[in-house]
């Protein structure tokens, strides 16, 4: 077993967060709490050891509480044809899953997850007839005897669970799900008990509660994930939500989880444009109205952050589902008094949320082992095999090829053309709504220092000069890509989106880009968002979303975004015809679009680039020839590797050493994906 949470001889920086708490059932020895997050391992039996191992090492880093991903109680509810389902197949397999979190002295609770109209099947149901927005089959209205039969199967699939060694079950009552679709009026129009008023709207909920709490017996933990704030048109009130919330406690609810926002809603709740803890203060008026612990949610990334919001008495426990997926650890480090070593979440979704909904595998970008425990290990070397290894280029895939590699026993230098560290993700964080990531680099820096990596900064090595190394990681990266395009004296200043980021060249008050890829839209966002960048004030973002106070005047919590002014006039142009931004992220790109309407950026597409002469920059759009008046063009066409210095490190070595590998934006340039280079990074090193 695992020697338990050191506790550091000078006082914590998080007594909050690491103190333990009883819960009833049981003590957790910490307030943090993985929160339920879909993975992919949950939905095939034979994966039980791959969750196993994922959710064993989140134990042994210390979390206190563990909530799986959501099993279904029946067929009906499940989220995909092959999805996760609480059968007694699949739990048989789970005794390992629950020894694991044990055998750590973790505690862990099932989550039981309809899906409702969000069902990825034919056999959908819901409380009325309909299809949702996210899904293209039409749920069948549940009969009142099929409600019944819901009711059965949650009891029942509660029953598995503890009887699988889990803690206890946690129902799944927010972010639109079946439970969800029962509270609101927009999605329950029913006429008879389960329907016909708040009151009857509410009944399934609390009937699941009250059938659950009696299948598991008082020995067992029950949450309930309750949704705060539907974010929808025709959600509930915040009235409702608190009748709810006692009603829930009068039938055996030990404890309620904050949900915010229906998957379909069109405010953002997770991403990395919300600012921290935006939604704590939902948390802290549901604490007042009940007597058991609650726990905070959504954004709430950082640890002083969760600190600040336990000190304020606005939640009992906070979860951190995301960041426990970057750093396994985070609770162990926190109290051996290594918070500035956290691995820092910056809430991309890349690769975890985007790819849980294309149905892959769940990982993490800052830590792509995260999900593949049992497959990328790094193993310690002997120190017969001990090898020295030169990593050159400090962007995202050589920081973490050099922690990797220091990690697994080897001596790194890391090498830096420029005085500073990150690459394209440096310039990433200059980005309105993506101030985070600069914390992912601070933590990066803190890292390597403590693995004892030799940094060296505004340095070119030569071939000759890594001559001596076993190995050279070549993580160079990527240059923007310059394009045939004329350009008259006297016409629009013409500059690279590197040149604007960094400061070394500035926009004026009309501005063209060219290329709207990834990068187009991020320059898009930097030109045109508000300043301040509204996701660094709670009170500034959700009036720039919408966000209010779920009256009967405003049910859900939303209304009309106002209309602001843009500080400059955009124009965003690709060669493409599909849609802007159709390439981002699953998650987050339909954000960023919203984003460009609302600043009344000027979409182009089908562009064809002519020339830019003292009249502005000629397109042909359309098939007429344009010109757009503009003072500024910015240049965002795509990037092309920076690799030159594998093949010099290969001319110049002597017999079979150094071998030489070339990753990240160095060995692809299309489509920067940091995810894919970190990825190949750690991969690379786990086989030197």
């Amino acid at each position: 077993m695992p020697a338990p949470l050191p506790h550091p001889t000078t006082p914590s920086a998080h007594p909050r967060l690491l103190s333990p708490l009883d819960l009833g059932p049981f003590e957790v020895r910490n307030r943090i709490v993985m929160g339920s997050m879909h993975v992919g391992l949950e939905d095939r039996p034979g994966d039980a050891k791959k969750l196993a191992a994922y959710l064993g090492e989140r134990a042994r880093g210390g979390a206190g509480l563990i909530v799986t991903g959501g099993y279904s109680p029946d067929r009906t509810g499940r989220l995909t044809p092959g999805g996760a389902q609480a059968d007694a197949r699949t739990l048989r397999g789970h005794r390992l899953v629950t020894r694991e979190v044990h055998e750590a002295d973790g505690r862990v609770l099932l989550q039981l997850l309809h899906a409702g109209r969000y069902a990825f099947h034919p056999l959908s149901a819901s409380s009325r007839s309909g299809k949702s927005p996210i899904s293209p089959f039409r749920a069948r209205r549940l009969t009142r005897r099929g409600v019944g039969r819901t009711v059965e199967h949650f009891a029942e699939a509660a029953q598995r669970a503890v009887a699988a060694g889990y803690d206890g079950v946690e129902i799944m009552g927010s972010e639109g799900y079946l439970l969800n679709q029962f509270l609101a009026p927009a999605t329950n129009r029913r006429r008879d008990r389960w329907g016909r008023g708040a009151e009857g709207r509410r009944a399934l909920p609390l009937a699941v509660a009250a059938a659950v709490r009696e299948a598991i017996g008082e020995k067992a933990l029950l949450s309930y994930r309750i949704s705060l704030l539907d974010l929808v048109p025709g959600g509930q009130t915040w009235e409702e939500t608190g009748a709810l919330a006692r009603g829930l406690v009068e039938r055996g609810v030990d404890v309620l989880s904050s949900g915010i926002g229906w998957h379909e809603a069109r405010v953002p709740t997770i991403v990395t444009s919300v600012p921290r803890a935006a939604f704590a203060e939902n948390t802290a008026a549901l604490r007042e109205l009940v007597d058991v612990p609650v726990i905070a949610s959504n954004r709430i990334h950082d640890p002083a952050v969760a600190e600040e919001v336990l000190a304020a008495g606005q939640a009992d426990l906070v979860s951190m589902a995301r960041p426990l997926l970057a750093d396994p650890h985070l609770p162990r480090k926190l109290a051996e008094g290594r918070a500035a070593q956290v691995v820092a979440c910056i809430s991309c979704n890349q690769a975890c949320l985007d790819k849980v909904f294309d149905g892959k595998r769940a990982s993490c970008l800052v830590n792509p082992r995260a999900g593949h425990e049992t497959e990328l290990v790094l193993t310690p070397v002997a120190e017969r095999r001990l090898r020295k290894v030169a990593v050159v280029g400090a962007g995202p895939a050589g920081l973490e090829a050099a922690l990797a590699a220091a990690e697994r026993g080897h001596i790194v230098t890391l090498y830096e053309a420029t005085a500073e560290i990150g690459g394209q993700l440096r310039l990433a964080a200059r980005i309105p709504g993506k101030e985070d990531y600069a914390q992912a680099l601070q933590s990066w820096r803190m890292r390597l220092a403590a693995a004892g990596v030799g940094i060296r900064l505004e340095t070119r090595p030569t071939g000759r000069d890594l001559a001596g190394f076993h190995d050279v990681i070549v993580a160079t990266g990527v240059a923007p890509r310059v394009i045939d395009l004329p350009v008259e004296p006297g016409g629009p200043q013409v500059i690279s989106y590197a040149d604007l980021l960094e400061g070394r060249a500035e926009a004026g008050e009309r501005v063209a880009i060219i290329g709207a890829g990834g990068i187009g839209v991020d320059v898009a966002e930097f030109l045109s968002a508000p300043r301040p960048s509204p996701s660094l004030d709670v009170t500034v973002w959700k009036r720039h979303w919408g966000v209010v106070e779920a009256d009967e005047e405003h049910r859900g919590g939303v209304a009309t975004r106002p209309v602001e002014e843009a500080p400059r006039e955009v124009h965003l142009l690709q060669r493409k015809e599909t849609r802007i931004g159709a390439g981002l992220g699953r998650t987050t790109g339909w954000v960023h679009r919203a984003e460009l309407r609302h600043a009344g950026v000027i979409q182009h597409r089908g562009v064809a680039y002519r020339h830019v002469d003292a009249r502005g920059l000629h397109i042909l759009e359309d098939g007429e020839e344009t010109v757009l008046e503009v003072d500024t063009v910015v240049v965002c066409a795509g990037q092309v590797s920076v690799d030159d210095l594998a093949a010099e490190v290969t001319a110049a070595r002597k017999g079979r050493a150094p071998r030489v590998h070339v990753v990240g934006g160095a060995d692809v340039a299309a489509e920067l994906d940091a995810e894919r280079a970190i990825r190949q990074a750690v991969e690379v090193v786990a086989g030197l």
